[in-house]
């Protein structure tokens, strides 16, 4: 059978769902913890970062 790499866009909604709720849940426990203030803005931020090193760790 042939090694199937998957549909790149089903990697891609999976990494940005995955990224997201990883990032909202670091964001709040560290306002909880009062580290930070929780803002959507770091949370987007730290998302993004996330699915940045996700993607050039597989790649």
């Amino acid at each position: 059978m042939a090694d199937s790499q998957g549909d790149p866009r089903v990697l891609f909604v999976m990494n940005l769902v995955l990224s997201s709720v990883f990032a909202g849940v670091v964001i709040w426990g560290l306002s909880f913890i009062d580290v930070v203030a929780f803002s959507w803005v770091r949370v987007v931020g730290l998302a993004l970062l996330l699915m940045a090193i996700t993607y050039v760790v597989t790649r």
